[in-house]
């Protein structure tokens, strides 16, 4: 009889050693055209060429075998909110507007534990059918949505990362905390959560413009006391919000410089947006190792503006991560986000290679999270945290395909470009099957 400790995996195996240098850098990655990752207790036990591994493998292990299907880490979206899966496609608003007309009113039913379990439920389908694995998640400013979020993460034996807002002025009375409140409460999550299997909090103020000066110093306090934790919060997604900030903080140097003044910027630190950095917003997010998070269908679809990949990676670089940002942004899919980024980079003048693109959904969204090693891997040790892809999954795609040689930059590109949920054939959470393509 099988042992349900053990599970292996056969396909295209594809991971990656180190962040590609443009297109057509083969050194970056590993590829299997036959491969095998083995997983046991949830963790990757073995990667290889299958023939070799099969015969090793203990008696009557599963072996779930794609042979056109090319089996990558897991996807990891560092930038996205919770509560707002019911306002995505929500018309016709640019970013102030949007929180007050939309967000806020829908942000609100969070109160309600019952709503936030059906919603988590809804949630977690749908990052899993979309080959994500783990996501750092704003939840709403009650707890009770930041437990449901990790209750149903800890059911399917996700990786989540999240915390709940901290929100103490400039919104509806039923979604503030006060800098007490908000600090209490989540320090009491950190209690409950951080550290409980693979579930961790994230100390997260929503911007400067809905935390005030004792909130932001709150924050400052738990991140000093918990030094594991990470930071998330928005940075110049907008150009009116930038200016909101320059009313709130007469004092500070600029917008970046109000978080830096709290001790809120550093390695652990992720800011969604970065669009409109200043070149010394840019240099000191450079020397404190803090995180920019690209997010181009919300960029897009809320009419923010345009984040410029080269630029962020001129010296002194950035550290740079990519995140589907729902429900401003219009998709749970990574692959449709690297679709919309590319086309970003394209109106810069640039170009962004696939190669770039799955790095960095995979490993370097790992490490932005400080998780390297631990996910977006397929290296012994890591959690076996698989999405199984499909390059021919539509009939535009298998067309296109059919010109495509065996060459795996075209096919990732094909992906990227025209790939979506349909492409996700299967997803595997610590080494469980939590989706297959019906």
């Amino acid at each position: 009889m099988a042992d349900p400790a053990w599970r292996a995996v056969r396909g295209r195996v594809l991971t990656f050693l180190a962040p590609p240098l443009g297109a057509a850098d083969g050194a970056s990655y590993r590829y299997l055209a036959d491969g095998l990752v083995l997983a046991r207790d949830g963790r990757i036990a073995a990667v290889g060429e299958a023939s070799p591994l099969l015969a090793t493998l203990p008696a009557d292990t599963p072996v779930d075998h794609y042979p056109d299907g090319l089996v990558l880490p897991g996807f990891i979206d560092p930038h996205i909110h919770f509560p707002q899966t019911q306002v995505i496609a929500s018309y016709g608003a640019q970013l102030l507007e949007w929180l007050q007309k939309y967000t806020f009113v829908e942000e609100q039913r969070f109160a309600d534990a019952a709503h936030a379990a059906e919603q988590a439920a809804f949630f977690f389908d749908e990052l899993a059918r979309n080959g994500t694995t783990t996501a750092l998640a704003f939840c709403s400013v009650h707890p009770v949505s930041a437990d449901a979020y990790f209750t149903e993460a800890e059911r399917r034996g996700m990786g989540m990362l999240g915390g709940k807002v901290m929100m103490d002025r400039n919104a509806p009375p039923a979604l503030t905390d006060t800098a007490q409140s908000g600090y209490d409460e989540t320090k009491a999550l950190i209690e409950r959560w951080h550290g409980r299997g693979r579930q961790r909090v994230a100390i997260t103020p929503r911007f400067a413009i809905t935390s005030t000066p004792e909130q932001l110093a709150a924050a400052g306090t738990l991140k000093r006391e918990h030094p594991d934790l990470l930071v998330q919060t928005h940075l110049s997604e907008n150009r009116a919000e930038i200016e909101t900030v320059r009313r709130l903080f007469p004092e500070a140097a600029g917008y970046l410089d109000v978080y830096d003044r709290f001790g809120l910027t550093g390695e652990r630190s992720l800011f969604g947006h970065c669009i409109h950095l200043t070149e010394a917003e840019r240099r000191r997010m450079a020397e404190t190792g803090s995180v920019a998070v690209f997010c181009p269908t919300s960029n897009l679809f809320i009419g923010s503006g345009l984040f410029d990949m080269g630029q962020a990676r001129e010296a002194p670089a950035m550290r740079v991560a990519v995140a589907t940002d729902v429900g401003g942004g219009t998709s749970f899919s990574m692959l449709r986000t690297l679709a919309e980024g590319y086309k970003v980079q394209q109106l810069l003048g640039r170009n962004w290679s696939a190669l770039e693109a799955f790095h960095l959904a995979t490993a370097g969204n790992a490490a932005a999270l400080g998780l390297a090693g631990e996910i977006g891997t397929l290296e012994p040790g890591a959690f076996a945290d698989l999405v199984v892809l499909d390059a021919h999954a539509t009939p535009v795609m298998a067309n296109r395909m059919a010109r495509i040689d065996g060459d795996l930059e075209e096919e990732l590109f094909v992906l990227m470009t025209l790939g979506d949920d349909r492409a996700v054939r299967a997803t595997y959470a610590a080494g469980r099957l939590i989706h297959a393509a019906s």
